[in-house]
């Protein structure tokens, strides 16, 4: 199947143009399209979101609506124009801002462990991903929980609506097990396009780093309903997996035009290596080019007239790497290109997600589909140079990193943790890091029937909440799987439809781990343990309601909450057969050397 071209939607969204200082963008006209602007330029004069509809109606959970479930790969939380971003994304903010965007919605702080949890419902150290694959220890191996994969201890979201009468696709990225037995068709999933790890965007097959999916360097393999297939020549990540969701939407809707589905859209981009179609990255050309400071105070003011984060939150300032003006002309130029990529990256990841919403729309099925979005953990700001040892001189013996050629498909680059920051304004860390600004995603949901809409919900959001809001929709009893672990979280339908206040309560007990690194959070009181420079290698305690970028530790002041919440990690290490890694050789680790590059 070809990818489609590259084009535009009917109309310049002027008002978003205008009211949010970003780029112009293209959209389909719509009445509600324009609603949203005008909401956009509400919300920034008068810092107040309107109140929701009182007279909506509830979502009747015994219909079972479809279910569009849009996961995406390392997006930082203040990307999205909806989010406090510059970069063009049109259709996802109409989405997030007509629906209920979430401010502390937390994640696992790497990809495979947050779509463990996403799919199971279970804490990623029970259900398979205690550890990455790739990453896993000789203390870890073999032992329950750290499989490496979706393990068979849990039930998948995708076996329990398929037994709920749902027809069940996915297009994308998997990461939970790399063989066929381990693929999403054994796990729920009728019609399938698989990307098994990770990959380049566009159609060269190349591995993602050295050793890659199977071991074999200059090799990717994509499977279509669990047979391996090839890609066309003119693939593009974001377009093909596009292409083939509703090549499956299609086919559902012409075989059986009244069961619901469940598809599942799990977007590669804009994780590494940075590629995308020339016309994307050229938009921005300059744009980034005064550096990362302005851009990201620019993101702060704007997160702030959004209603996104409180007036009195201060902003991070990085000390781990050169500021902007210590760097060179020529370090400048290829810093300046690379977010420019990034950027590109984004607005086509954009731009295909708003030809899925599109075909739903055509199709009549978009007022009767629940849309979830999120991104599965903070925005990437490791040293993908050397990630793994070998990758550096992998990349310069086989990839063209010169300025004119980046983010083309013989390129390999990512943006590095001074634009990660950025991408994570206000908080402080990045992928990998338990921080907020590892683990906190830019995230919303979308039903016109949900009473709760065109607002922003600021309190405590899991991934792990998602599941059961799954089961909810679909009329599934919350009981858990005869012989499996039992889900946790809560279901977002009683907060989507105003019966109550918050979703957690406020003391609410949430830990994670991977990497060594260690956190646990009762309410906004959080504990963090990191190794130097990104912590102390000990606990240090933070208030995030009124330091949510966590930057003053206040561990002296609290002694005996800091006692409890040693108290609580320690009760979640037991409870959830937490396994340390005394050898661990750190991938995302404190050796960032990208800077060289």
């Amino acid at each position: 199947m070809a990818t489609h071209p590259l084009r535009y939607r009917a109309s310049t969204h002027l008002a978003q143009h205008a009211f949010l200082n970003i780029l112009p963008r293209v959209v389909r006209f719509r009445p509600r399209t324009l609603l949203v602007c005008l909401w956009f330029f509400f919300a920034v004069t008068a810092c107040a979101p309107p109140q929701h509809d009182k007279t909506s109606a509830v979502l009747p959970v015994d219909d079972q609506p479809n279910i569009l479930l849009i996961l995406v790969d390392d997006l930082g939380w203040s990307d999205l124009g909806s989010f406090g971003g510059e970069i063009s994304t049109p259709n996802l903010d109409e989405l997030a801002v007509g629906g209920l965007r979430f401010t502390d919605f937390n994640t696992a702080p790497t990809c495979s462990p947050t779509r463990a949890m996403l799919l199971s419902g279970v804490d990623n150290h029970l259900s398979g991903l205690g550890n990455m694959a790739e990453e896993l220890g000789p203390n870890q191996q073999g032992r329950p929980g750290y499989e490496g994969f979706l393990n068979d201890r849990v039930v998948s979201i995708a076996n329990l609506l398929s037994q709920a009468g749902y027809r069940t696709m996915m297009s994308g990225k998997w990461h939970l097990g790399h063989s066929i037995e381990l693929g999403p068709e054994s796990r729920g999933f009728k019609d399938t396009f698989v990307l098994p790890g990770g990959g380049n965007h566009f159609n060269n097959n190349r591995a993602i780093y050295i050793g890659g999916d199977t071991n074999v360097v200059s090799k990717v393999r994509y499977r279509e309903n669990g047979e391996w297939t090839e890609l066309p020549e003119d693939y593009y990540s974001s377009a093909y997996f596009t292409d083939k969701m509703i090549e499956f939407l299609s086919g559902h809707h012409q075989r059986a035009p009244d069961q619901p589905f469940f598809a599942f859209a799990s977007y590669h981009a804009p994780h590494w290596p940075l590629q995308a179609p020339d016309a994307f990255i050229d938009k921005y050309q300059g744009i980034y080019d005064d550096g990362y400071e302005p851009i990201r105070q620019k993101r702060f003011s704007r997160l702030k007239q959004l209603g996104l984060i409180k007036d009195e939150v201060e902003l991070t300032v990085s000390s781990l790497w050169p500021a902007w003006d210590e760097l060179d002309e020529q370090t400048q130029a290829k810093e300046s290109r690379r977010m420019q990529v990034y950027a590109g990256m984004v607005e086509a990841l954009d731009f295909h997600i708003g030809r899925l919403i599109d075909y739903l729309e055509d199709s009549n099925e978009l007022s009767n589909t629940v849309i979830i979005f999120m991104s599965d953990n903070g925005a990437e700001g490791n040293d993908v140079h050397h990630i793994v040892p070998g990758n550096a001189q992998w990349i310069a013996e086989n990839f063209d990193n010169s300025i004119a050629n980046m983010g083309k498909a013989n390129s390999y680059i990512g943006y590095g943790p001074r634009w990660a920051e950025v991408s994570m304004t206000p908080f402080r860390g990045f992928k990998g890091h338990v921080n907020q600004g590892g683990i906190v995603s830019p995230a919303f949901i979308s039903h016109p029937h949900f009473q709760r809409q065109r607002e922003i919900y600021p309190g405590y959001v899991s991934v792990m909440d998602i599941f059961p809001t799954l089961m909810e929709i679909a009329g599934l009893e919350p009981t858990p799987a005869p012989g499996k672990i039992p889900h946790e979280g809560e279901s977002l339908l009683s907060l989507l439809n105003a019966t109550n206040a918050n979703l957690h309560a406020t003391d609410h007990i949430s830990a994670t781990e991977l990497f060594n690194r260690r956190s646990v959070r009762q309410g906004d009181w959080k504990l963090v343990w990191q190794e130097p420079p990104y912590g102390t290698n000990g606990w240090q305690l933070y208030d995030l309601a009124s330091d949510p970028a966590e930057i003053n530790d206040v561990s002296k002041g609290n002694p005996i909450k800091h006692a409890e919440l040693i108290a609580l990690w320690q009760q979640y290490e037991q409870d959830k057969n937490v396994i340390i890694d005394p050898l661990l050789d750190l991938k995302y680790s404190s050796t960032n050397r990208h800077f060289e590059y």
